[in-house]
């Protein structure tokens, strides 16, 4: 195999990562284990996890499901609300185990959903986060029911990126699984102190997607997929070189009947083959040379972590997805690309 065909890259991370809780932990945690050695992990269950005891209870069971030998380190955060306990910011910060706070708008995903409100709400809790220089992770889409869904993204760019950026100069944050040209722009406009995460269904499908011969809720995420003008946007940017976009999979599991179901869940489950997915689009557009930074470097970089010293090694070897995959307790999760064939591999 000629040094064109593998690519050995320092082990990335994965920043942006849902494994929900017993007992499907152990089920979609292999995926991940296999290629990722941190990962951010997200506070969103049911109840989310608001303090740094509840994250310290939840990093005990992701680490109950990591064999021994695995080096594996749970990144965790915890879940902004309008009710949230500015004391946690300091205790998070001391803990040496979270690292991030997450901001979902009130009902991003549901109605009942906790979440912000009213961005005002948390003015105290991002000023105690821009002393401590503690990240702030943001699902940036506007939650107003006038805003067509493919543009509430842009919106909350419009609209509440500024203002936070504004108010707090010195505050950390990242846009997570931007999917516009307007989140591309604004980031890169932004300091050094402002970041974005990437998924790869936003840098592969455009939202035809949805559409293929009826409707694909496996394809249902939000954000949603979008006009193809922004999916090349997205990967413009990250095959760049720039250092401010780096690898966050937002792998989100559902079990097929949940997707299926007559109000499907938003969610695309990618962590079986990420790491080969992210290859597959930084080489249709030729910069595979750029994978290793925007995989390994820049999100170390921005959470002022060590970069890891191990390495993976990729493959151009043809191997075909799974069309469904065990989870839980006799449910089956419809992967990303399911029963498709990929041109890279990672190497055993």
């Amino acid at each position: 195999m000629s040094a064109s065909e593998r690519i050995t890259l320092i082990q990335p991370d994965d920043w942006h990562l849902h494994v929900r809780d017993a007992p499907y932990i152990a089920s979609v945690l292999p995926a991940t284990l296999r290629c990722y050695r941190r990962a951010i992990i997200m506070p969103n269950l049911h109840p989310p996890v608001t303090t740094v005891a509840a994250a310290a209870a939840y990093r005990a069971r992701i680490m109950s499901a990591v064999p021994a030998g695995i080096d594996f380190e749970p990144l965790m955060t915890l879940y902004l609300s309008d009710s949230f306990d500015v004391a946690e910011i300091r205790r998070a910060k001391e803990s040496g185990f979270v690292h991030a706070v997450k901001l979902y708008p009130k009902g991003i995903a549901h109605k009942a959903q906790p979440g912000v409100s009213d961005i005002e709400v948390t003015f105290p809790t991002l000023e105690a986060m821009e002393k401590h220089a503690f990240p702030l992770l943001v699902h940036a889409e506007s939650t107003d029911n006038n805003v067509d869904p493919f543009d509430r993204e842009a919106k909350f760019v419009e609209t509440t990126l500024g203002r936070i950026i504004s108010r707090f100069p010195g505050l950390r944050v990242v846009v997570e699984h931007i999917s516009t040209r307007e989140a591309v722009d604004f980031v890169l406009a932004a300091g050094f102190n402002v970041a974005a995460t990437v998924t790869p269904q936003h840098l592969l499908l455009n939202r035809g997607a949805l559409f293929e011969s009826g409707i694909r809720p496996h394809h249902y995420c939000i954000p949603l997929l979008k006009r193809e003008e922004h999916r090349r946007a997205v990967l413009k940017a990250i095959t760049s070189g720039s250092r401010k976009f780096f690898l966050g999979t937002d792998s989100a599991p559902h079990a097929k009947h949940l997707k299926e179901s007559a109000c499907g869940c938003p969610g695309i489950y990618s962590a079986h083959a990420s790491l080969e997915l992210y290859a597959m689009a930084f080489e249709d557009a030729h910069a595979i040379h750029h994978l290793e930074a925007f995989a390994s470097l820049n999100g170390p970089d921005f959470y002022r972590l060590p970069r890891n010293t191990s390495t993976v090694t990729l493959e151009k070897k043809c191997w075909k997805l799974p069309a469904e995959i065990q989870y839980g307790d006799g449910e089956i999760l419809i992967p990303l690309f399911a029963d498709r064939t990929l041109p890279w591999r990672l190497a055993t």
